[in-house]
């Protein structure tokens, strides 16, 4: 006699996800958890977006800025501040709840990484919403920087460096001066910094309160 099985929507789950997936599963966790948001509900409204163009969730705005024929691209909102953007795969928006586990993980220790402090971080220790972070890293790629027009109305340029330590690899975002200051080579400091994630990715930036400076030139 045949069995019936339930397979539910999209791929199956645990260790048939990939690394990139569950990297994304948790920043997005971790973003729900800081607004205070369910993570069913935090889901299903990139969910809605997908379908909808956009969507909102305690007052946070989701947008589908672009569809692929694998992934969405989405851009989170908090009254016209930018809290991230990220492109999230198709077979992840077809799942039923996949930030559960990693919402309830978190939740087991209450301590998110913005509260975690580290006297001498190190680039594998930084995690989505640590702030006051302080470090030197050498850097490793500067691309041409593009112009962009910002929330304030305004064009820059800017340009998504790469710098690293003996333990890993961070982009660190470059704004107009700031892109002429540094070269491939160079070992910069990097003080009052906060890790953000965009399009999936961990982002060292450095904000009004922060500094950047060349310690060592090529």
């Amino acid at each position: 006699m045949r069995v019936k099985t339930s397979r539910g929507r999209g791929r199956p789950r645990g260790k048939y996800r990939s690394s990139a997936d569950s990297r994304l599963l948790e920043s997005l966790a971790l973003i729900s958890m800081k607004y205070g948001i369910d993570s069913n509900d935090f889901f299903n409204s990139f969910v809605e977006a997908w379908k909808r163009q956009q969507s909102t969730c305690k007052g946070l705005l989701i947008e589908c800025r672009k569809k692929t024929r694998d992934n969405a691209i989405f851009l989170i909102t908090n009254s016209y501040k930018v809290v991230a953007q990220f492109p999230i795969p198709k077979h992840i928006l077809e799942e039923t709840s996949p930030l559960k586990m990693f919402a309830r993980t978190r939740a087991l220790g209450r301590t998110t990484p913005k509260r975690i402090k580290i006297e001498h971080p190190r680039i594998e220790d930084l995690k989505f919403g640590m702030n006051r972070i302080n470090l030197e890293a050498r850097v490793l790629e500067v691309p041409k920087p593009r112009s962009v027009f910002t929330r304030f109305g305004t064009f820059a340029m800017v340009t998504n460096a790469s710098i690293a330590d003996e333990t890993g690899i961070i982009q660190l975002p470059l704004w107009n001066n700031q892109i002429d200051t540094v070269s491939v080579g160079d070992t910069i400091r990097v003080e009052n910094a906060r890790v953000v994630t965009f399009r999936g990715e961990r982002q060292l930036r450095v904000g009004r309160g922060g500094q950047l400076s060349v310690i060592e030139k090529r």
